[in-house]
């Protein structure tokens, strides 16, 4: 049984369903976190800059700015965690949700149980340098270059920015670039494993790092795709 977030961890909730809003922050406050809320975009972006949450739980369809401009304009300024919710199993909101920097999504109705799950799995996930006591090595394929101790990627000397989720994701690949890795492997690497939902959730992160590559997924040069398999690196 995990014990409670570690002191200190503050989540905002931002929906404008009230009723969910209250059993949610209850929920992550029984489990320890400093909870705040918001009920529409607005007034969101305010907490966030006011209060620097390490993560946000974040609707899609708000009143006034939607979920996926404030996610947008969240990564201008925080590098917090974000879990897009949404009421429709629809994949575009899904893509387009993830596409501005949402790292993991969860469709209504959920259990808060593993909203928790989830976000202690993010949580568990490095964030930036912190704790290592000596920098990582610097991984190379073809001009693409992987520093894990900066959290910088540079294709010759231009900086790709990833999100903080994808450049887990192309680290990961990175540091095994012979290995093919499964769907399952790389969910275990970048998210835990005990995290729980739809695996597909690496190829929709896979996808937008090599857009932001230029790679082309028809002929690949960095993330290549192993049929029947999943991912691994490019020759090099």
């Amino acid at each position: 049984m995990p014990g409670p977030a570690r002191p200190g961890v503050r989540a905002l909730v931002v929906d404008d369903e009230p009723a969910l809003v209250r059993a949610v922050a209850g929920y992550l406050e029984r489990e320890g976190f400093s909870v705040v809320s918001a009920a529409d975009g607005e007034s969101a972006l305010r907490a966030a800059r006011a209060d620097v949450p390490d993560v946000v739980v974040l609707d899609l369809m708000l009143p006034g700015i939607d979920g996926i401009e404030v996610c947008r304009v969240l990564r201008t300024f925080t590098d917090a965690y974000v879990i897009m919710l949404t009421a429709r199993a629809d994949e575009v909101d899904k893509l387009v949700g993830l596409s501005v920097g949402a790292d993991d999504y969860l469709t209504k109705p959920f259990s808060p149980r593993e909203l928790v799950a989830r976000i202690r799995a993010m949580l568990r996930r490095p964030r930036a340098t912190a704790g290592q006591e000596e920098p990582e090595g610097v991984r190379r394929s073809g001009d693409l270059a992987i520093d894990p101790s900066a959290r910088e990627v540079r294709r010759g000397d231009e900086v790709v920015e990833l999100t903080r989720t994808e450049f887990d994701v192309l680290a990961a690949l990175a540091a095994r670039p012979r290995q093919a890795f499964t769907r399952r492997q790389l969910i275990d690497a970048v998210w835990g494993g005990d995290w729980v939902g739809d695996e597909h959730l690496v190829d929709i992160h896979v996808g937008h790092a090599r857009r932001k590559l230029g790679d082309d997924p028809a002929d690949p040069r960095y993330i290549l795709t192993v049929r029947g398999i999943g991912y691994r690196m490019g020759p090099g």
